[in-house]
């Protein structure tokens, strides 16, 4: 036995009934040697339905990139719900993520959220970050897209002299549109970064139908620039199917992709109302009704159950989990399927009957 398990047991008997880590958690909010946690320093409304949330997180947490996101994991109701954040901080320093009102558990940390709460965490994950080498960047974002490429932008932009950023961003009115002072601060003291506001309310939205649509006008040398796409599906996919026809490259470069994009969600099939059963969560013997249109990873985390997930759009497989009976429905395709044992991505499949998960 080594000495670090010695003095742990050694610890546990002047602590006895809570384990040492129970003890040390007293002291120090965010010390857990079984969940990586954070502490709220600050919460900076942006708008009247969004807000910054900073936080300090414990041991355990690895530095993110710029890009990247994060589960985050609040209690509502003494029920621990996880969803997936952009972290919109620079690299380098404390993380914080900018959160909109579109639901329950965004809608709890925007209004709810006070210095001092607890945050649950799981590390950074994403390949939506800055290229490795230099080079001209061209960022299309819409909404809320522009989380995580307001995280790339203050990382690069102050510092870098060589930084050659221009950003299209649209938002339906001037109110509504984040970091807006920021980034107008930004480009006045930066010339390397070109600002384009679009609010859809006045000059209705960006056609990115054709280059001659909006495109060229904005950004005329967009096919020489690597470019960044996040927003809602239909914004994206305008911007892939754009990039697909024109096929810009770049003599030179180290082979990465023209266009590199962040959906926050995908197409889903609606239900016909049929489907559904019982779920059973095996491992934490838990029992839940289900519709058939309810993802297993939804169902699993509003009842408290830890689930593991992604990008919760069944492209990142983060959230495998072993199938022990019963079939699923995908909720992409429609197609039912399901074997014991197989692996299935909770975040897309629903229960068509009676499920047994390995959870």
């Amino acid at each position: 036995m080594n000495q670090r398990r010695l003095l742990a047991r050694a610890a546990s008997v002047f602590t006895t009934p809570l384990a040492p880590e129970d003890f040390l958690a007293l002291f120090n909010p965010v010390f857990s040697a079984r969940q990586l946690r954070g502490v709220v320093t600050r919460v900076v409304p942006e708008t009247a339905t969004s807000a910054t949330i900073h936080f300090r997180p414990g041991r355990g947490w690895e530095a993110h990139r710029a890009g990247q996101w994060a589960r985050i994991g609040v209690e509502i109701d003494g029920v621990r719900h996880w969803r997936s954040y952009s972290l919109s901080a620079a690299a380098g320093a404390d993380p914080a993520i900018t959160v909109t009102d579109m639901g329950v558990i965004s809608g709890a940390l925007v209004h709810h959220t006070r210095p001092g709460d607890i945050l649950f965490l799981a590390p950074p994950q994403g390949d939506f970050v800055l290229p490795e080498h230099p080079r001209p960047l061209l960022m299309l974002t819409a909404g809320s897209g522009i989380t995580p490429v307001m995280s790339m932008i203050r990382t690069l932009v102050p510092r870098r002299r060589d930084a050659d950023v221009v950003l299209i961003h649209t938002a339906h009115a001037r109110e509504e549109s984040l970091f807006f002072e920021e980034l107008l601060e930004l480009a006045d003291q930066f010339p390397s970064l070109r600002l384009v506001h679009r609010f859809t309310s006045e000059s209705g939205r960006l056609d990115l139908s054709s280059p001659a649509g909006d495109l060229d006008g904005l950004c005329p040398d967009w096919r020489d620039r690597a470019a960044y796409a996040c927003g809602p599906e239909e914004f994206v996919d305008a911007a892939e199917r754009l990039w697909a026809a024109a096929r810009p490259t770049w003599p030179g470069h180290d082979g990465a992709p023209a266009l590199t994009i962040e959906r926050f969600s995908v197409t889903r099939l609606g239900g016909d109302g049929t489907g559904g059963g019982l779920v059973t969560f095996e491992a934490s013997d838990r029992e839940i009704e289900a519709d058939g249109e309810t993802s297993l990873l939804d169902l699993g985390e509003d009842a408290g159950i830890l689930m593991p997930s992604g990008c919760r759009m069944g492209i990142c497989h983060s959230c495998l989990t072993p199938l022990r009976a019963g079939q699923v429905r995908d909720l992409h395709t429609g197609e039912i399927h399901g074997e014991p044992g197989e692996l299935i991505q909770t975040c897309v499949s629903a229960a068509a009957g009676p499920v047994n998960l390995d959870r």
